[in-house]
């Protein structure tokens, strides 16, 4: 386990415990957000996953279903053993550590494409972490499950970081260095700063792109990416949207990753031409984000999908205005008729 649960401190939450069945909803979310890999994640509003969570009587975590939304459709390939799926393994790493007297069984409901860069592997382990959660007579606060969502989230990414479990389980943007985790830092973008995330009809696989990272940085780069990073912070910590202009940039790990997206120079142009102050790629990609003015963030979305589709390739676009709220648990009327 990489963060114990049983050392964080059981405080009330208002998340009422001890039912008999939960549905949990986690956004999707941007890592690296261009110049913090590893470092920056920020939750994406209008897409997710959800997973129901519901006690049995035999121990241990079962995924009695799995079932996807049309832009999802591909995750209908994955595994529902509990200790070979990312939402499995976080529901079980709780089970173990929590040690309740009795058992789950899940429902995952994938809404998030896999392979897109938008942090699939993590919010079905965030769900499932804060269904499995409300099921217990004293659920945990919601930052403590940092940990159980990282260790599901490790097993398809297949290294340990919190730039997309974290804001998919809190919101916002969060600042997660591993030297802190698991401590995580809750920052704010811009007041007037939109986000625009496209996602092509392309798959990137997160743990084939890591691979393939040089281990190596020249000085020069190294120093130009950590000047960008403290520009970004700069710009967030004085609310000046401004100021983001020409920061939101990657020159460390974006050449070596945007050969697998066809046309990614073109949709990047197109977009800082619209208006946007940056983009770069979203976690390994294939799916590009950007960050524009409130007022042309549309302009921006529309140039994106043009550039996308002037390359042939049919895509999916978000706008998100502010700080996307985090996990959250779903009342009756909002669970997905999937899930009923």
């Amino acid at each position: 386990m990489y963060c114990g649960l049983r050392r964080s401190c059981r405080v009330v939450t208002d998340v009422k415990g001890g039912r008999d069945r939960a549905v949990a909803f986690a956004p999707a979310s941007i890592g690296n957000v261009a110049v913090g890999f590893d470092v920056l994640g920020l939750a994406i509003e209008g897409v997710g996953d959800v997973v129901v969570a519901r006690r049995i009587s035999q121990p241990g975590v079962v995924i009695e279903a799995l079932t996807a939304t049309p832009l999802a459709s591909s995750a209908l390939e994955l595994s529902t053993d509990a200790d070979g799926n990312t939402a499995g393994i976080a529901a079980l790493e709780l089970v173990n550590d929590l040690e309740p007297e009795f058992g789950v069984a899940l429902h995952l409901h994938k809404g998030i494409p896999l392979g897109s860069g938008m942090g699939s592997s993590a919010a079905s382990a965030v769900a499932a972490a804060v269904a499995v959660n409300a099921l217990m007579p004293e659920p945990l606060p919601l930052p403590s499950l940092l940990g159980a969502a990282m260790v599901g989230e490790a097993f398809a990414s297949k290294a340990y970081h919190a730039d997309n479990v974290a804001p998919s389980l809190l919101g916002g943007l969060v600042a997660c260095p591993a030297a802190r985790l698991p401590h995580v830092d809750r920052l704010r973008l811009p007041d007037d700063i939109a986000t625009v995330l496209v996602h092509p009809e392309l798959t990137v696989e997160t743990s084939a792109s890591r691979a393939a990272l040089g281990q190596a940085i020249p000085l020069s780069v190294a120093v130009e990416q950590t000047g960008l990073l403290a520009a970004f912070l700069c710009a967030c910590a004085a609310n000046d949207a401004a100021a983001l202009t020409g920061v939101v940039r990657d020159v460390m790990i974006e050449p070596q990753r945007k050969s697998a997206v066809p046309g990614f120079d073109a949709v990047r142009t197109a977009a800082i031409d619209a208006g946007a102050a940056g983009a770069s790629l979203s976690g390994s990609g294939p799916s590009v984000f950007a960050l524009a003015p409130v007022d042309t963030a549309s302009a921006v979305r529309r140039a994106m999908l043009a550039a996308f589709v002037a390359q042939g390739i049919a895509a999916d676009a978000w706008v998100c205005q502010g700080s996307a709220p985090g996990a959250r648990l779903l009342a009756p009327s909002e669970e997905p008729t999937e899930c009923r």
